[in-house]
């Protein structure tokens, strides 16, 4: 470990040594468990101020879950790495620091860094890669916007927490090279590079131990790595007094209850637990605080970020969402047969499919945000092409959920504003709080009221904006009780049998009844939910909601078909949901929801210039690829995913992402399907072969093909790249490789560099591994060269007999080129 210790950080770890040494035992414990669930312990005898922390991957939500405190939404954590871009990555990052300066809050909870081992990971929107340099890099370069401007970020979940299936349960079984090479490669990174100042523990056990008490912690986080943060768990991830005690890990979340308290302090006095550990413990959260601006004494580690003006947010969050979008087909790969980009004068064109009228932002679970927008796919085409020439029709039910009620339906019978009336109400129906609310989707975790709260009821006027068979009701988990127009409708227990408590709190079972109205008929609804603990938790979840006519089936589709074929130019978006991918449950399957293969098929049967707009988190089988005139990802794309898109069909911006983790044509050529534990254990048996690896040794055996492989992405001009060289001169290992832009227009190019072993080898080697890229940007007829520099690790491996990185004599190759599919001849060297 290199010491990169200065007099300063010397005097100010001293200064906080003599705090430590101030505080009485009690004292010192009462600041490893937060205060409340999103706030960490003030001590005003050492001037230690509170702590706000907040979940943050791809938006800061701040200390409330719902619409009141809105949050810029950022694209999904995949889109940023399709992007391959660090430099935009770095400046989201700084958003993220923006956005909790702004709502007070001091620490953002993420990057999400794990590994997208199986494309079933319920959770993997969330995360970057299945590369992990490629997650380590994008996932640095977040870490150092976050913490350029005063911020904390926190890269998690620490470690091998990469399916979401019994996560609070799993041993995850996984060889200690893999371990290094593969899982632990990107927070190394994150710490040795970007200076992350905390790291969250997981949930499952490695190897045996459960995260918060395993030595992985001290070793090597602390020790080997120079970790100097904060180890926070993740909720009620601390599960044992002693055992969490003596081990790395710092602070437990949330409070003000727990595992640690009382019992940690009679814990030290019997002995089961050193001062010194507890000592350890409280240093690091003071230095955290120091970083922050929140302990006097010790000046804050930079400037703290000011609120940006929405303008400047949105014009980010519109180029980032267009930057990592991949176009994956266009035409038949000559300018003669490309679709895109449509231009300023494309004609009449058919929009089609609910995905492009009711906008998939974002992912499930604790990185939900509530942006004060969100421009759908529709609203975006129709502001660039304009009404006239812009038709819809949803073709197909693209999700069964509810939609919240909102300002366009409802209006709060208490206060006669557009929302929702709440009251919380003790065991005597007395009424402990009232709140106007704007929407029904209502979250309250941990918050002090429902302590005193016996009942929550929602009460909202429905009125409905068409003729039509709408659908009323909720989803939640617990008891409910539900009237319309003061009829019962529904009153009992729901809590689906052998589900998961997190999957079903995150994704609760919905309860609707169908009611035939007319334009502008209203109707009362009234629910009461009765809180009860969730997971151990003051929690209280649930949506009053609706569903919009919808046609016959065979009618709509028709429909849509009819549209299609008379316009010029088709675009159908089709897509995952929030409640298909989310934190809490992996995905059972990869295929789009019922009805929407059948719905491209017959659009792009029925007009020869259709493009399909992909709008899910992680990757989906399409099974008409093959058919497909063009082919375009947005991925979860945030609040200015319409604006973005309609920039790509145009072709004001062009389509700038690469792929980040391998798309199947099938399901069974999945690599890692199963994510389920089998009697608490999973086994990582496919080692270091994850992802794209796995894919190239099976091809090379005969196996299948992916439907798009790794690296891949189109754009709208042509590239020629000449022939790499290698460069040892310098005693740093480098390639370079011509690239010119031979298009008649701007673009982007992402060149890869890839490695693979030669001669034989004493240790197993993937057949290719990803060792660094350069995004080059050039105009048309520009020449230009990409310069990568290979790091010494990319040559190394770890090695098992001495616990130790080594590096292998031999011949070794690299290839270049715009995918792992896509590569130069090699050019092979010697080490």
């Amino acid at each position: 470990m290199t010491d990169t210790t200065t007099d300063t950080d010397t005097d100010t770890d001293a200064f906080i040594a003599g705090l430590v040494s101030s505080l009485t035992i009690e004292q010192k414990v009462r600041l490893l468990t937060g205060a409340s669930f999103w706030t960490l312990h003030s001590e005003p005898q050492i001037g230690l101020d509170t702590i706000v922390v907040s979940d943050g991957p791809a938006g800061v939500r701040g200390q409330l879950w719902d619409e009141r405190d809105s949050s810029a939404n950022l694209p999904s954590p995949t889109a940023l790495a399709a992007s391959w871009d660090v430099d935009r990555v770095h400046a989201l990052g700084q958003l993220i620091a923006a956005e909790a300066r702004r709502k007070g809050v001091g620490v953002a909870l993420g990057p999400t860094v794990n590994i997208q081992r199986s494309p079933r990971g319920g959770r993997h929107f969330e995360a970057y890669s299945e590369d992990p340099w490629l997650s380590g890099v994008v996932g640095t370069a977040f870490v150092k916007g976050v913490q350029s401007c005063g911020v904390g970020a926190t890269p998690k979940h620490f470690v091998a927490n990469d399916s979401e299936t019994d996560r609070m349960t799993v041993n995850v079984n996984v060889d200690e090279r893999t371990l290094r090479e593969v899982y632990l490669a990107p927070f190394e990174r994150m710490v040795t590079e970007g200076g992350a100042w905390l790291v969250m523990s997981s949930y499952n056990s490695v190897n045996g131990v459960t995260m918060s008490e395993n030595d992985l912690l001290r070793s090597p986080l602390k020790d080997e790595w120079g970790f100097d943060g904060v180890v926070v768990s993740d909720w009620m991830g601390v599960r044992d007094t002693v055992a969490a005690g003596a081990s790395a890990q710092d602070l437990a979340m949330p409070g003000p209850d727990g595992v640690w308290g009382d019992a940690l302090v009679e814990a030290v006095r019997s002995g089961q637990v050193s001062e010194t550990d507890i000592d350890e413990k409280v240093l690091r959260i003071l230095r955290l605080a120091g970083r922050l601006g929140a302990l006097d004494g010790v000046a804050a580690a930079t400037q703290l970020a000011e609120p940006w003006p929405a303008e400047r947010v949105d014009a980010l969050l519109r180029e980032a969402a267009a930057d990592g979008m991949v176009l994956v087909k266009n035409g038949g790969g000559d300018a003669s047969t490309a679709v895109l980009p449509l231009g300023t004068t494309p004609g009449s064109i058919a929009v089609i499919g609910q995905h492009a009228r009711i906008a998939r932002s974002q992912g499930g679970g604790s990185a939900t945000v509530f942006p004060d927008h969100v421009v759908s796919p529709l609203d975006g085409i129709v502001e660039a092409f304009g009404d006239d020439l812009v038709s819809f029709a949803p073709g197909v039910r693209a999700s069964d959920s509810l939609l919240p009620v909102d300002a366009t339906v409802a209006v709060d019978p208490a206060t006669g504003e557009t929302g929702v009336h709440v009251r919380f109400l003790d065991a005597d129906g007395g009424v402990v709080l009232d709140e106007h609310r704007g929407s029904g989707r209502l979250t309250w975790l941990g918050d002090p009221v429902l302590a005193d709260t016996a009942v929550v009821e929602a009460t909202t006027t429905f009125t409905a904006p068409a003729d039509g068979e709408y659908a009323v009701g909720f989803a939640g988990l617990g008891l409910f009780r539900f009237e319309v127009d003061g009829e019962l409708k529904s009153d009992g227990l729901f809590f689906p049998d052998g589900t998961d408590p997190f999957m079903a709190f995150l994704n609760p079972p919905k309860q609707s009844f169908p009611l035939q109205l007319t334009a502008g008929q209203s109707v009362s609804l009234r629910l009461e939910h009765r809180p009860q603990q969730q997971l151990g938790l003051a929690a209280v979840m649930f949506t009053l909601g609706y569903e919009e006519p919808f046609g016959a089936a065979e009618d709509e589709l028709e429909r849509a078909v009819e549209l299609a074929a008379a316009a010029d130019v088709a675009v159908v978006v089709v897509g995952t949901t929030e409640q298909l991918e989310s934190e809490g449950f992996d995905r059972s399957g990869l295929r789009l929801p019922d009805g929407q293969d059948e719905l491209v098929r017959r659009v792009v049967a029925a007009n020869p210039r259709t493009v399909v707009v992909v709008n899910s988190g992680g990757p989906v089988i399409l099974p008409w690829l093959d058919d497909a005139p063009a082919v375009l990802l947005t991925w979860f794309p945030g609040q200015e995913m319409g604006h973005a898109i309609a920039d790509v069909l145009s072709g004001a911006v062009e389509p700038g992402g690469r792929i980040p983790t391998t798309w199947a044509a099938t399901e069974d050529d999945v690599p890692v399907w199963q994510v389920e534990p089998v009697d608490g254990q999973l086994y990582y048996d496919e080692k270091l072969n994850v992802g794209y690896r796995e894919w190239l040794r099976r091809q090379a055996a005969g196996g299948p093909a992916p439907a798009i492989s790794f690296g891949h992405g189109l754009g709208y001009t042509a590239w020629e790249l000449g022939t790499p060289s290698i460069d040892e001169a310098s005693g740093e290992l480098s390639v370079s490789v011509p690239v010119t832009n031979v298009g008649d227009r701007a673009g982007k190019q992402v060149v890869q560099v890839y490695l693979s072993r030669v001669s034989d080898s004493e240790v197993e080697r993937p057949v290719l591994w990803l060792a660094g890229y350069a995004v080059v940007r050039a105009d048309a007829g520009e020449a230009t060269a990409a310069s990568i520099v290979i790091e010494p690790r990319s040559l190394q491996h770890w090695s098992v007999e001495d616990h130790a990185w080594r590096n292998e004599a031999g011949t070794y190759a690299v290839r270049v080129g715009v995918s792992v599919a896509e590569l130069s001849d090699a050019v092979e060297f010697t080490v």
